[in-house]
Protein backbone atom coordinates (compact mmCIF):
# COMPACT_ATOMS: atom_id res chain seq x y z
CA UNK A 1 0.00 0.00 0.00
CA UNK A 2 1.06 3.66 -0.64
CA UNK A 3 1.98 6.05 2.08
CA UNK A 4 2.24 9.59 1.60
CA UNK A 5 5.49 10.95 2.42
CA UNK A 6 5.67 12.45 5.66
CA UNK A 7 5.09 15.77 6.76
CA UNK A 8 7.43 17.78 7.58
CA UNK A 9 8.75 18.55 9.77
CA UNK A 10 6.83 15.75 11.61
CA UNK A 11 6.56 11.95 9.59
CA UNK A 12 3.47 11.10 9.48
CA UNK A 13 1.33 9.05 6.71
CA UNK A 14 -2.14 7.83 5.52
CA UNK A 15 -1.68 4.01 3.92
CA UNK A 16 -3.81 3.69 0.67
CA UNK A 17 -4.55 0.37 -0.78
CA UNK A 18 -2.70 -1.34 -3.87
CA UNK A 19 -5.85 -3.17 -5.47
CA UNK A 20 -9.30 -2.96 -6.23
CA UNK A 21 -10.42 -5.34 -3.45
CA UNK A 22 -8.58 -3.55 -0.92
CA UNK A 23 -9.52 -0.59 -1.97
CA UNK A 24 -12.69 -1.01 -1.56
CA UNK A 25 -12.15 -2.07 2.15
CA UNK A 26 -9.69 1.18 2.34
CA UNK A 27 -12.91 3.04 1.22
CA UNK A 28 -14.87 1.95 4.05
CA UNK A 29 -12.84 2.22 6.71
CA UNK A 30 -10.80 4.84 6.24
CA UNK A 31 -6.97 5.28 6.30
CA UNK A 32 -4.34 4.35 9.03
CA UNK A 33 -1.75 6.23 10.03
CA UNK A 34 1.64 4.85 9.55
CA UNK A 35 4.96 6.46 10.45
CA UNK A 36 7.85 6.62 7.91
CA UNK A 37 11.30 8.20 7.85
CA UNK A 38 14.77 8.28 7.30
CA UNK A 39 16.54 5.02 5.21
CA UNK A 40 19.79 4.56 3.71
CA UNK A 41 22.83 5.94 5.38
CA UNK A 42 22.27 6.10 9.19
CA UNK A 43 24.13 8.67 11.30
CA UNK A 44 26.22 12.00 9.81
CA UNK A 45 29.11 9.76 11.06
CA UNK A 46 28.74 6.70 9.81
CA UNK A 47 26.86 3.75 10.33
CA UNK A 48 26.07 2.15 13.83
CA UNK A 49 27.08 3.53 16.60
CA UNK A 50 29.64 2.15 19.55
CA UNK A 51 32.74 0.62 19.17
CA UNK A 52 35.47 -1.31 21.13
CA UNK A 53 35.23 -0.44 25.04
CA UNK A 54 32.30 1.29 24.23
CA UNK A 55 30.14 -1.65 23.28
CA UNK A 56 26.12 -1.27 23.61
CA UNK A 57 25.12 -2.74 27.01
CA UNK A 58 21.83 -3.70 28.32
CA UNK A 59 19.62 -1.63 30.95
CA UNK A 60 18.13 1.78 31.45
CA UNK A 61 14.98 3.39 30.45
CA UNK A 62 14.65 4.37 26.76
CA UNK A 63 12.18 7.46 26.37
CA UNK A 64 10.44 7.72 22.87
CA UNK A 65 8.92 11.07 21.22
CA UNK A 66 6.19 11.13 18.86
CA UNK A 67 3.86 13.48 16.68
CA UNK A 68 1.25 10.63 16.63
CA UNK A 69 -0.09 8.76 19.59
CA UNK A 70 0.61 4.84 18.74
CA UNK A 71 -3.82 4.20 18.56
CA UNK A 72 -4.71 0.81 17.69
CA UNK A 73 -1.84 -1.27 18.97
CA UNK A 74 -3.04 -4.63 17.47
CA UNK A 75 -0.95 -6.46 15.36
CA UNK A 76 -4.20 -6.96 12.95
CA UNK A 77 -4.77 -2.99 12.70
CA UNK A 78 -1.36 -2.14 12.24
CA UNK A 79 0.41 -0.63 9.47
CA UNK A 80 4.08 -2.06 9.19
CA UNK A 81 6.28 -4.02 7.30
CA UNK A 82 9.47 -5.11 8.90
CA UNK A 83 10.73 -1.82 10.61
CA UNK A 84 11.91 -0.57 13.53
CA UNK A 85 9.00 1.19 15.11
CA UNK A 86 7.13 0.40 18.49
CA UNK A 87 5.07 -2.52 16.93
CA UNK A 88 8.61 -4.63 16.54
CA UNK A 89 9.02 -4.47 19.89
CA UNK A 90 6.03 -6.44 21.04
CA UNK A 91 4.88 -8.74 17.77
CA UNK A 92 7.42 -11.18 15.94
CA UNK A 93 6.19 -12.07 12.67
CA UNK A 94 7.14 -15.10 10.11
CA UNK A 95 9.90 -12.51 8.55
CA UNK A 96 11.13 -9.17 9.53
CA UNK A 97 13.65 -7.47 7.90
CA UNK A 98 17.26 -7.82 8.17
CA UNK A 99 18.28 -5.17 11.13
CA UNK A 100 21.30 -3.46 9.18
CA UNK A 101 22.00 -0.44 7.91
CA UNK A 102 21.70 0.76 4.34
CA UNK A 103 21.06 -1.80 1.67
CA UNK A 104 21.72 -4.76 3.47
CA UNK A 105 19.16 -4.02 5.61
CA UNK A 106 16.51 -4.19 2.90
CA UNK A 107 16.32 -7.89 2.56
CA UNK A 108 13.71 -10.32 4.37
CA UNK A 109 15.16 -12.68 7.02
CA UNK A 110 13.52 -15.10 8.99
CA UNK A 111 12.19 -14.21 12.45
CA UNK A 112 9.79 -16.79 14.21
CA UNK A 113 10.15 -18.86 10.78
CA UNK A 114 13.20 -21.21 10.39
CA UNK A 115 13.63 -19.70 7.01
CA UNK A 116 11.89 -17.03 4.60
CA UNK A 117 9.74 -19.55 2.96
CA UNK A 118 9.52 -22.23 0.83
CA UNK A 119 7.51 -22.07 -2.35
CA UNK A 120 6.30 -23.90 -4.60
CA UNK A 121 7.34 -24.12 -8.33
CA UNK A 122 4.80 -21.48 -9.59
CA UNK A 123 5.04 -19.32 -6.12
CA UNK A 124 1.49 -19.94 -5.33
CA UNK A 125 1.96 -21.96 -2.37
CA UNK A 126 4.63 -20.93 0.49
CA UNK A 127 5.31 -23.35 3.65
CA UNK A 128 6.83 -21.93 6.79
CA UNK A 129 8.34 -24.17 9.69
CA UNK A 130 8.69 -22.63 13.17
CA UNK A 131 11.00 -22.25 15.23
CA UNK A 132 11.83 -24.38 18.47
CA UNK A 133 11.40 -22.49 21.39
CA UNK A 134 8.54 -19.74 20.81
CA UNK A 135 6.48 -18.36 23.67
CA UNK A 136 4.32 -15.74 24.65
CA UNK A 137 4.36 -13.75 27.34
CA UNK A 138 2.97 -15.99 29.73
CA UNK A 139 4.96 -18.81 28.80
CA UNK A 140 2.96 -20.76 26.62
CA UNK A 141 3.99 -21.96 23.13
CA UNK A 142 3.62 -20.33 20.11
CA UNK A 143 2.14 -22.47 17.43
CA UNK A 144 1.40 -22.23 13.93
CA UNK A 145 -2.57 -21.92 14.90
CA UNK A 146 -1.52 -19.10 16.42
CA UNK A 147 -0.60 -17.23 13.12
CA UNK A 148 -3.39 -18.39 11.42
CA UNK A 149 -5.66 -17.22 14.05
CA UNK A 150 -3.66 -13.88 13.94
CA UNK A 151 -4.27 -13.69 10.30
CA UNK A 152 -7.72 -14.34 10.36
CA UNK A 153 -8.50 -11.74 12.75
CA UNK A 154 -6.90 -9.05 10.52
CA UNK A 155 -10.29 -9.52 8.32
CA UNK A 156 -12.54 -8.78 10.68
CA UNK A 157 -14.46 -5.55 9.85
CA UNK A 158 -13.72 -4.66 13.16
CA UNK A 159 -10.34 -4.59 13.46
CA UNK A 160 -9.60 -3.24 9.47
CA UNK A 161 -6.95 -0.81 8.89
CA UNK A 162 -3.87 -3.24 8.44
CA UNK A 163 -2.49 -4.08 5.17
CA UNK A 164 -4.78 -5.31 2.90
CA UNK A 165 -2.73 -7.93 0.42
CA UNK A 166 -4.35 -10.92 1.85
CA UNK A 167 -7.31 -10.38 1.11
CA UNK A 168 -6.23 -10.17 -2.75
CA UNK A 169 -3.81 -12.56 -2.49
CA UNK A 170 -5.03 -15.69 -0.62
CA UNK A 171 -7.57 -17.76 -2.04
CA UNK A 172 -10.91 -17.33 -0.56
CA UNK A 173 -9.75 -13.88 1.04
CA UNK A 174 -11.55 -11.85 -0.75
CA UNK A 175 -14.85 -12.70 0.38
CA UNK A 176 -14.00 -14.05 4.22
CA UNK A 177 -14.73 -12.01 6.84
CA UNK A 178 -13.23 -13.05 10.05
CA UNK A 179 -13.22 -15.44 13.18
CA UNK A 180 -16.33 -13.74 14.41
CA UNK A 181 -18.67 -14.53 11.94
CA UNK A 182 -16.95 -17.71 10.86
CA UNK A 183 -19.73 -20.19 11.92
CA UNK A 184 -17.96 -23.23 11.05
CA UNK A 185 -14.98 -22.48 12.89
CA UNK A 186 -12.74 -23.69 10.06
CA UNK A 187 -11.29 -20.82 9.11
CA UNK A 188 -9.72 -19.43 5.98
CA UNK A 189 -9.02 -22.96 3.90
CA UNK A 190 -6.36 -21.36 2.10
CA UNK A 191 -4.13 -21.52 5.49
CA UNK A 192 -2.99 -24.71 6.53
CA UNK A 193 -1.63 -26.20 9.56
CA UNK A 194 -0.57 -29.67 9.61
CA UNK A 195 0.77 -29.44 12.63
CA UNK A 196 1.60 -26.87 15.43
CA UNK A 197 5.16 -25.94 13.52
CA UNK A 198 3.84 -25.75 9.86
CA UNK A 199 1.62 -23.77 8.37
CA UNK A 200 0.86 -23.47 4.51
CA UNK A 201 -0.13 -20.25 2.38
CA UNK A 202 -2.31 -20.95 -1.15
CA UNK A 203 -2.25 -18.07 -3.03
CA UNK A 204 -4.62 -17.00 -6.01
CA UNK A 205 -1.51 -16.01 -8.20
CA UNK A 206 2.00 -16.60 -8.16
CA UNK A 207 3.60 -14.28 -5.78
CA UNK A 208 7.67 -14.35 -5.81
CA UNK A 209 7.35 -10.90 -2.75
CA UNK A 210 5.57 -13.26 -0.11
CA UNK A 211 8.91 -13.39 2.00
CA UNK A 212 8.63 -9.41 2.31
CA UNK A 213 4.94 -9.41 2.83
CA UNK A 214 5.03 -11.97 5.70
CA UNK A 215 6.93 -9.29 7.74
CA UNK A 216 3.65 -7.26 7.97
CA UNK A 217 2.07 -7.15 11.51
CA UNK A 218 -0.91 -9.34 10.88
CA UNK A 219 1.30 -11.95 10.80
CA UNK A 220 1.81 -11.87 14.41
CA UNK A 221 0.66 -14.84 16.08
CA UNK A 222 -3.02 -14.34 18.59
CA UNK A 223 -3.78 -17.09 21.18
CA UNK A 224 -7.21 -17.28 20.56
CA UNK A 225 -8.37 -17.71 24.34
CA UNK A 226 -6.82 -14.39 24.95
CA UNK A 227 -8.50 -12.71 21.79
CA UNK A 228 -11.21 -9.59 23.78
CA UNK A 229 -11.92 -8.19 19.90
CA UNK A 230 -11.69 -4.28 19.81
CA UNK A 231 -10.35 -4.09 23.17
CA UNK A 232 -7.05 -6.68 22.16
CA UNK A 233 -4.75 -3.21 22.11
CA UNK A 234 -5.57 -2.65 25.44
CA UNK A 235 -3.01 -5.87 26.64
CA UNK A 236 -1.84 -7.69 22.93
CA UNK A 237 -0.14 -10.67 23.79
CA UNK A 238 3.66 -10.23 23.23
CA UNK A 239 5.51 -12.59 21.18
CA UNK A 240 8.51 -10.34 21.16
CA UNK A 241 10.72 -8.55 23.89
CA UNK A 242 8.85 -6.47 25.43
CA UNK A 243 5.22 -6.65 26.90
CA UNK A 244 2.85 -4.18 27.17
CA UNK A 245 2.60 -2.73 30.74
CA UNK A 246 0.55 0.67 30.29
CA UNK A 247 -1.50 1.69 27.57
CA UNK A 248 -3.37 4.82 28.30
CA UNK A 249 -4.71 7.95 26.18
CA UNK A 250 -5.41 6.08 23.20
CA UNK A 251 -2.00 5.15 22.81
CA UNK A 252 -0.50 8.83 23.97
CA UNK A 253 1.49 7.02 26.28
CA UNK A 254 2.74 3.65 26.02
CA UNK A 255 4.97 1.66 28.42
CA UNK A 256 6.96 -1.83 27.79
CA UNK A 257 8.59 -3.72 29.84
CA UNK A 258 10.77 -7.22 29.16
CA UNK A 259 9.26 -10.22 28.03
CA UNK A 260 11.02 -12.71 30.58
CA UNK A 261 9.61 -15.39 28.34
CA UNK A 262 11.33 -13.75 25.45
CA UNK A 263 14.21 -15.53 24.13
CA UNK A 264 17.25 -14.19 22.43
CA UNK A 265 18.28 -17.56 21.22
CA UNK A 266 14.89 -17.65 18.65
CA UNK A 267 15.30 -13.79 17.68
CA UNK A 268 18.47 -12.81 16.55
CA UNK A 269 17.48 -9.73 15.25
CA UNK A 270 15.86 -7.69 18.00
CA UNK A 271 18.77 -7.06 20.56
CA UNK A 272 16.34 -5.51 23.12
CA UNK A 273 19.04 -3.50 25.33
CA UNK A 274 16.79 -0.92 27.47
CA UNK A 275 15.26 -2.90 30.09
CA UNK A 276 12.15 0.19 29.60
CA UNK A 277 10.73 1.78 26.75
CA UNK A 278 8.41 4.87 27.66
CA UNK A 279 6.67 6.17 24.25
CA UNK A 280 5.15 9.56 25.10
CA UNK A 281 3.19 11.01 22.14
CA UNK A 282 0.53 13.49 20.72
CA UNK A 283 3.68 16.12 20.88
CA UNK A 284 4.48 18.95 18.90
CA UNK A 285 6.97 18.63 16.35
CA UNK A 286 9.39 21.48 17.80
CA UNK A 287 9.00 20.63 21.24
CA UNK A 288 10.13 16.72 20.11
CA UNK A 289 13.21 18.52 18.40
CA UNK A 290 13.78 21.16 21.37
CA UNK A 291 13.80 18.34 23.58
CA UNK A 292 15.89 15.91 21.69
CA UNK A 293 18.65 18.98 21.07
CA UNK A 294 18.58 19.94 24.81
CA UNK A 295 18.72 16.59 26.19
CA UNK A 296 17.99 17.49 29.93
CA UNK A 297 17.00 14.42 32.33
CA UNK A 298 15.05 11.70 30.47
CA UNK A 299 15.08 13.05 26.91
CA UNK A 300 19.12 12.37 26.83
CA UNK A 301 18.02 8.65 26.00
CA UNK A 302 15.66 9.21 24.19
CA UNK A 303 14.44 9.10 19.83
CA UNK A 304 11.73 9.59 17.91
CA UNK A 305 10.63 7.07 15.19
CA UNK A 306 8.17 10.08 13.83
CA UNK A 307 9.74 12.97 13.46
CA UNK A 308 11.84 14.99 11.44
CA UNK A 309 13.97 18.18 11.13
CA UNK A 310 12.57 21.25 9.42
CA UNK A 311 15.04 23.69 7.75
CA UNK A 312 15.15 26.06 10.12
CA UNK A 313 16.10 22.93 12.47
CA UNK A 314 18.78 21.92 9.83
CA UNK A 315 20.31 25.50 10.10
CA UNK A 316 20.71 25.38 13.77
CA UNK A 317 22.18 21.79 13.82
CA UNK A 318 24.60 22.82 11.18
CA UNK A 319 25.90 25.32 13.36
CA UNK A 320 26.46 23.18 16.26
CA UNK A 321 29.27 20.25 15.72
CA UNK A 322 27.67 18.44 18.56
CA UNK A 323 24.12 17.98 17.44
CA UNK A 324 25.35 17.45 13.95
CA UNK A 325 27.18 14.28 15.25
CA UNK A 326 23.58 13.38 16.61
CA UNK A 327 21.69 13.69 13.38
CA UNK A 328 20.26 10.61 11.50
CA UNK A 329 20.30 10.88 8.10
CA UNK A 330 18.19 9.04 5.15
CA UNK A 331 16.09 7.97 2.19
CA UNK A 332 12.79 6.37 2.58
CA UNK A 333 11.42 5.02 -1.24
CA UNK A 334 8.96 8.08 -1.76
CA UNK A 335 8.53 9.71 -4.62
CA UNK A 336 6.35 12.97 -5.19
CA UNK A 337 6.05 13.15 -8.98
CA UNK A 338 3.31 15.67 -11.09
CA UNK A 339 -0.02 13.24 -12.15
CA UNK A 340 -1.68 13.70 -15.60
CA UNK A 341 -5.34 12.44 -16.22
CA UNK A 342 -5.12 11.60 -19.67
CA UNK A 343 -8.27 11.38 -20.42
CA UNK A 344 -8.92 15.15 -19.96
CA UNK A 345 -7.85 17.76 -22.60
CA UNK A 346 -5.17 19.00 -23.16
CA UNK A 347 -3.59 15.62 -21.36
CA UNK A 348 -4.58 13.39 -23.49
CA UNK A 349 -1.94 14.80 -26.07
CA UNK A 350 1.50 13.10 -25.23
CA UNK A 351 3.24 16.10 -26.62
CA UNK A 352 1.83 17.82 -24.43
CA UNK A 353 2.29 15.89 -21.64
CA UNK A 354 5.81 15.39 -22.59
CA UNK A 355 6.56 19.26 -23.09
CA UNK A 356 5.32 20.04 -19.58
CA UNK A 357 8.28 17.23 -18.13
CA UNK A 358 10.65 19.50 -20.44
CA UNK A 359 9.41 22.37 -18.50
CA UNK A 360 10.06 21.34 -14.96
CA UNK A 361 12.37 22.93 -13.35
CA UNK A 362 13.71 20.75 -10.28
CA UNK A 363 16.09 22.35 -9.05
CA UNK A 364 13.04 25.36 -8.05
CA UNK A 365 10.67 22.37 -6.30
CA UNK A 366 13.29 20.85 -4.39
CA UNK A 367 13.92 24.13 -3.10
CA UNK A 368 9.96 25.07 -2.57
CA UNK A 369 10.66 21.36 -0.87
CA UNK A 370 12.64 22.34 1.85
CA UNK A 371 16.17 22.29 -0.19
CA UNK A 372 18.54 19.65 -0.98
CA UNK A 373 19.07 18.87 2.35
CA UNK A 374 15.79 17.52 2.21
CA UNK A 375 14.60 16.58 -1.38
CA UNK A 376 16.74 14.79 -3.82
CA UNK A 377 15.92 15.91 -7.40
CA UNK A 378 14.23 12.90 -9.27
CA UNK A 379 13.39 11.43 -12.98
CA UNK A 380 12.13 7.89 -12.04
CA UNK A 381 9.45 7.15 -10.40
CA UNK A 382 11.00 4.39 -8.88
CA UNK A 383 13.03 5.93 -5.87
CA UNK A 384 16.95 5.57 -6.12
CA UNK A 385 17.66 2.59 -4.38
CA UNK A 386 18.91 -0.37 -5.63
CA UNK A 387 16.36 -2.73 -3.75
CA UNK A 388 13.75 -1.26 -5.76
CA UNK A 389 15.21 -1.77 -9.41
CA UNK A 390 16.37 1.20 -9.60
CA UNK A 391 17.37 2.46 -12.88
CA UNK A 392 19.02 5.90 -14.04
CA UNK A 393 16.76 7.35 -16.39
CA UNK A 394 15.57 11.00 -18.12
CA UNK A 395 13.46 10.47 -21.03
CA UNK A 396 12.30 14.32 -20.86
CA UNK A 397 15.63 15.77 -19.98
CA UNK A 398 14.95 19.17 -18.36
CA UNK A 399 18.50 19.83 -16.74
CA UNK A 400 18.75 21.19 -13.69
CA UNK A 401 16.25 24.42 -14.41
CA UNK A 402 14.08 23.08 -16.99
CA UNK A 403 14.23 23.52 -20.68
CA UNK A 404 11.64 25.73 -21.90
CA UNK A 405 12.81 25.80 -25.37
CA UNK A 406 12.23 22.15 -25.49
CA UNK A 407 8.70 22.11 -24.05
CA UNK A 408 7.88 25.25 -26.51
CA UNK A 409 9.09 22.98 -29.81
CA UNK A 410 6.69 20.14 -28.53
CA UNK A 411 3.37 22.91 -27.63
CA UNK A 412 3.69 24.20 -31.50
CA UNK A 413 3.97 20.52 -32.41
CA UNK A 414 0.52 19.57 -30.47
CA UNK A 415 -1.25 22.61 -31.82
CA UNK A 416 -0.23 24.96 -28.78
CA UNK A 417 2.01 27.73 -30.71
CA UNK A 418 0.58 30.30 -28.54
CA UNK A 419 0.35 28.72 -25.49
CA UNK A 420 -1.76 27.51 -23.24
CA UNK A 421 -3.69 27.26 -19.82
CA UNK A 422 -4.34 24.46 -17.50
CA UNK A 423 -5.32 24.07 -14.29
CA UNK A 424 -2.79 22.21 -10.95
CA UNK A 425 -4.71 20.69 -8.20
CA UNK A 426 -2.96 20.35 -4.73
CA UNK A 427 -3.45 20.25 -1.17
CA UNK A 428 -3.16 23.18 0.74
CA UNK A 429 -1.64 21.66 3.70
CA UNK A 430 1.29 22.35 5.54
CA UNK A 431 3.34 19.11 4.25
CA UNK A 432 6.34 19.44 1.86
CA UNK A 433 5.39 17.18 -0.66
CA UNK A 434 1.83 18.30 -2.38
CA UNK A 435 2.25 22.03 -0.57
CA UNK A 436 1.61 25.30 -2.14
CA UNK A 437 5.04 25.74 -2.54
CA UNK A 438 6.25 23.51 -4.78
CA UNK A 439 2.75 24.01 -6.80
CA UNK A 440 3.98 27.55 -7.23
CA UNK A 441 7.38 26.32 -8.16
CA UNK A 442 6.00 24.20 -10.89
CA UNK A 443 3.65 27.18 -11.91
CA UNK A 444 6.89 29.66 -11.83
CA UNK A 445 8.82 26.92 -14.22
CA UNK A 446 5.83 25.93 -16.92
CA UNK A 447 5.11 30.18 -17.09
CA UNK A 448 8.71 29.85 -19.18
CA UNK A 449 7.37 27.58 -21.52
CA UNK A 450 4.38 29.45 -22.63
CA UNK A 451 1.91 27.43 -20.37
CA UNK A 452 -0.03 29.59 -17.84
CA UNK A 453 -0.88 27.60 -14.78
CA UNK A 454 -3.88 28.47 -12.62
CA UNK A 455 -3.85 26.69 -8.84
CA UNK A 456 -6.57 25.15 -7.65
CA UNK A 457 -5.99 24.65 -3.85
CA UNK A 458 -7.94 22.45 -1.60
CA UNK A 459 -8.09 21.30 1.66
CA UNK A 460 -5.88 18.16 2.34
CA UNK A 461 -9.24 15.97 2.90
CA UNK A 462 -11.13 17.37 -0.40
CA UNK A 463 -7.78 16.72 -2.10
CA UNK A 464 -7.34 13.19 -1.69
CA UNK A 465 -11.13 12.74 -2.16
CA UNK A 466 -10.75 14.43 -5.30
CA UNK A 467 -7.56 12.84 -7.23
CA UNK A 468 -8.25 9.23 -6.08
CA UNK A 469 -11.73 9.32 -7.41
CA UNK A 470 -12.23 8.10 -11.27
CA UNK A 471 -15.38 10.56 -11.28
CA UNK A 472 -13.93 13.71 -10.26
CA UNK A 473 -9.94 13.23 -10.87
CA UNK A 474 -8.49 16.61 -12.08
CA UNK A 475 -6.33 16.61 -15.27
CA UNK A 476 -3.18 17.79 -13.78
CA UNK A 477 -2.51 17.48 -9.80
CA UNK A 478 0.40 16.15 -7.40
CA UNK A 479 0.52 13.33 -5.86
CA UNK A 480 3.08 10.86 -4.06
CA UNK A 481 3.86 7.62 -3.77
CA UNK A 482 5.86 5.50 -1.19
CA UNK A 483 6.08 1.35 -0.87
CA UNK A 484 5.43 -0.55 1.49
CA UNK A 485 8.04 -2.69 1.62
CA UNK A 486 11.40 -2.14 -0.59
CA UNK A 487 10.94 -3.34 -3.55
CA UNK A 488 9.18 -2.19 -6.97
CA UNK A 489 6.05 -4.22 -7.13
CA UNK A 490 4.21 -2.56 -4.75
CA UNK A 491 5.38 0.86 -5.96
CA UNK A 492 4.81 0.33 -9.68
CA UNK A 493 1.62 -1.85 -9.50
CA UNK A 494 -0.85 -0.01 -7.76
CA UNK A 495 -0.26 3.02 -10.00
CA UNK A 496 0.15 1.11 -13.38
CA UNK A 497 -1.07 -1.99 -13.62
CA UNK A 498 -4.46 -1.30 -15.64
CA UNK A 499 -6.25 -4.33 -13.81
CA UNK A 500 -5.91 -1.93 -10.35
CA UNK A 501 -7.98 0.86 -12.25
CA UNK A 502 -11.44 1.20 -9.29
CA UNK A 503 -14.48 2.77 -10.66
CA UNK A 504 -16.35 3.41 -7.22
CA UNK A 505 -13.86 3.80 -4.73
CA UNK A 506 -10.08 5.05 -4.25
CA UNK A 507 -8.07 4.86 -7.38
CA UNK A 508 -4.33 5.45 -7.25
CA UNK A 509 -4.26 4.39 -10.80
CA UNK A 510 -4.17 8.37 -12.02
CA UNK A 511 -3.36 7.72 -15.58
CA UNK A 512 -5.74 5.11 -15.51
CA UNK A 513 -3.09 3.27 -17.59
CA UNK A 514 -4.51 0.05 -18.98
CA UNK A 515 -1.36 -1.53 -20.77
CA UNK A 516 -1.69 -5.21 -21.50
CA UNK A 517 2.00 -5.73 -21.97
CA UNK A 518 2.92 -3.35 -19.09
CA UNK A 519 0.25 -5.75 -16.97
CA UNK A 520 1.46 -8.78 -18.18
CA UNK A 521 5.55 -7.82 -17.10
CA UNK A 522 4.31 -7.05 -13.80
CA UNK A 523 2.98 -11.07 -13.49
CA UNK A 524 5.89 -11.92 -14.78
CA UNK A 525 7.94 -10.31 -12.27
CA UNK A 526 5.36 -11.28 -9.87
CA UNK A 527 6.66 -14.82 -10.51
CA UNK A 528 9.81 -14.83 -9.74
CA UNK A 529 11.54 -15.59 -6.27
CA UNK A 530 14.51 -14.31 -6.81
CA UNK A 531 14.07 -10.76 -5.99
CA UNK A 532 17.30 -9.52 -6.98
CA UNK A 533 16.46 -10.88 -10.80
CA UNK A 534 13.41 -9.13 -10.24
CA UNK A 535 14.36 -5.69 -8.85
CA UNK A 536 16.34 -5.54 -12.58
CA UNK A 537 12.72 -6.43 -14.70
CA UNK A 538 11.34 -3.43 -12.10
CA UNK A 539 13.85 -0.69 -12.95
CA UNK A 540 13.30 -2.05 -16.95
CA UNK A 541 9.70 -1.99 -16.58
CA UNK A 542 9.86 1.74 -14.80
CA UNK A 543 11.68 3.25 -17.37
CA UNK A 544 9.15 2.14 -20.19
CA UNK A 545 6.81 3.47 -18.12
CA UNK A 546 8.02 7.00 -17.88
CA UNK A 547 8.37 6.78 -21.70
CA UNK A 548 4.87 7.48 -21.99
CA UNK A 549 4.88 10.79 -19.67
CA UNK A 550 1.98 9.76 -17.90
CA UNK A 551 3.34 11.38 -14.71
CA UNK A 552 6.55 13.46 -14.12
CA UNK A 553 8.87 12.56 -11.28
CA UNK A 554 9.64 15.83 -9.35
CA UNK A 555 11.72 14.49 -6.41
CA UNK A 556 12.44 11.68 -3.58
CA UNK A 557 12.54 13.10 0.50
CA UNK A 558 15.80 12.75 2.28
CA UNK A 559 15.02 12.56 6.47
CA UNK A 560 17.15 14.21 9.15
CA UNK A 561 16.18 13.43 12.65
CA UNK A 562 17.63 13.77 15.83
CA UNK A 563 18.65 11.89 18.69
CA UNK A 564 19.64 11.73 22.36
CA UNK A 565 22.95 12.48 23.45
CA UNK A 566 22.98 9.18 25.88
CA UNK A 567 21.34 7.06 22.53
CA UNK A 568 24.10 4.49 20.98
CA UNK A 569 23.89 1.73 18.33
CA UNK A 570 22.11 3.92 16.01
CA UNK A 571 20.63 1.97 12.93
CA UNK A 572 18.68 2.83 9.87
CA UNK A 573 18.04 1.12 6.85
CA UNK A 574 16.41 0.84 3.12
CA UNK A 575 13.10 -1.05 4.57
CA UNK A 576 11.32 1.97 6.04
CA UNK A 577 14.27 4.12 7.05
CA UNK A 578 12.78 4.55 10.43
CA UNK A 579 15.20 4.65 13.17
CA UNK A 580 15.31 1.18 14.28
CA UNK A 581 14.27 0.78 18.08
CA UNK A 582 15.44 -3.12 18.35
CA UNK A 583 18.72 -2.22 17.81
CA UNK A 584 19.33 1.06 20.46
CA UNK A 585 21.05 0.85 23.29
CA UNK A 586 21.29 3.79 26.35
CA UNK A 587 23.87 4.72 28.78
Amino acid sequence: MAEPAPRHPRSRSRSRQPSATARRVAAAAATVALAVGAVACGPEDGGAQGGAGDAPKKGGTLTVLNSEPQTDFDPARLYTSGGGKVPTLVFRTLTTRNRENGVAGAKAVPDLATDTGRPSKNATVWTYTLKDGLKFEDGSPITSADIKYGIERSFAAELSGGAPYLRDWLVGGDTYEGPYKDTSKGGLKSIETPDDKTIVFHLKKPEGEFPLLASQTQFAPVPRKKDTGTKYEEHPVSSGPYKVVKNTGDGERLVLKRNEHWSEVTDKERHAYPDTVDVRSGLDSAVINQRLSTGSGADAAAVTTDTNLGPAELAQTDDDEELQKRVGTGHFGYTTYLAFNPKVKPFDNPKVRKAISHAVNRRSVVNAAGGSSLAEPATTFLPNQKSFGYTPADPFPAGKTGNPGKAKELLKEAGYEDGLTITLTHSTAKNFETSPEVATAVQEALKKAGITVKLAGLEDNDYKDKIHSIKDEPGFFISRWGADWPSGGPFLAPIFDGRQIVEDAYNFNHAQLDDPAVNHEIDEINKLTDLEAAAKRWGALDHKIGEKAVSVPLFHPVYKRLYGKDVKNIVISDWDGVLDISQVAVK
